[in-house]
């Protein structure tokens, strides 16, 4: 009955100070974030994917090359233009203006895409 009373003691004393110790969350934690204005366009299989990609202005899109090949990201208006990217490698641009953004690879031309801005 000792050892229980004074395991109880020991667990009624130490609790509250390792609640003290332990992270609170703040109201500020707690709220919503604004969503992500990041969408991905994935450069596999020779391709972009998705090909054709509609967007609000303020977007910024991000290309990741999932190829084991080199490839680079050049608009047709020369408005962006990535270095070539590795494996794994990604390149963003943050599109801020409405309009048509037609791109292409400079490393292999056939790979084609398309981004297309528009308000509201």
């Amino acid at each position: 009955m000792q050892r229980f009373f004074i395991a109880t003691l020991g667990v009624a004393v130490l609790m509250p100070a390792l609640a003290l110790l332990m992270p609170r969350a703040h109201a500020a934690d707690a709220a919503p974030r604004a969503p992500d204005k990041t969408l991905v366009v994935q450069i596999k299989g020779f391709a972009f994917v998705p090909a054709t990609l509609t967007i609000a202005p303020g977007t910024t899109v991000t290309w990741t090359n999932a190829d084991e090949d080199p490839h680079s990201v050049v608009a047709n208006d020369k408005s962006f233009r990535s270095a070539a990217l590795d494996t794994d490698d990604h390149y963003s641009f943050t599109f801020a203006k409405p309009g048509d953004y037609g791109y292409f690879c400079s490393l292999h031309p056939h790979m084609t895409g398309r981004i297309i801005v528009k308000a509201g």
